[in-house]
């Protein structure tokens, strides 16, 4: 009879063992790769092709103005633009020095395995990248593979 506690004990132990060591491998800590992706604009002075940052930028979704990306941020030469996978279009209220612009930006999404450890990530492709004209001269796609490598994506020129 105590042979068989014994058994059953270390059966046990041996069933926890495993179990904590699989939910230690699938942990959010065993990733250690970048697994979202974001177009990156860089800003641009027209003319002269130099990059150079506003003196401050608040920037949202259209639609979500309650949620700044970026809040009277001063002296950023680039931003990081999420997209929205379910759709094929987003817009964002690009406020630079005061003066409030739009940018759409039409891609497609597809996902990308980053790893076991880290699973799919969203990329998508830049389509057609279009501005309004207030502060902003020129937008235009640099590169169009939007990746979790944050390469710079999309220019604009003000």
């Amino acid at each position: 009879m105590l042979k068989a506690r014994l058994t059953r004990t270390s059966v046990l132990s041996g069933c926890v063992f495993i179990i904590s060591l699989l939910q230690y491998a699938c942990t959010p800590g065993s990733c250690l790769e970048e697994t979202e992706s974001a177009v990156k604009a860089a800003f641009y002075q027209t003319g002269t092709g130099s990059i150079v940052a506003p003196a401050t930028v608040t920037v949202y979704g259209l639609g979500m103005e309650s949620v700044a990306l970026y809040l009277d941020a001063p002296g950023r030469t680039d931003i990081l633009l999420p997209l929205n996978p379910a759709t094929s279009s987003s817009r964002f209220i690009i406020i630079a020095n005061g003066i409030s612009d739009t940018i759409t930006i039409v891609y497609s999404s597809f996902p990308h395995l980053i790893s076991k450890e880290c699973g799919y990530s969203m990329y998508n492709t830049l389509e057609l990248c279009t501005s309004t004209n207030n502060l902003i001269d020129t937008v235009f796609v640099q590169n169009p593979d939007v990746t979790t490598k944050y390469n710079e994506n999309i220019r604009i020129f003000y």
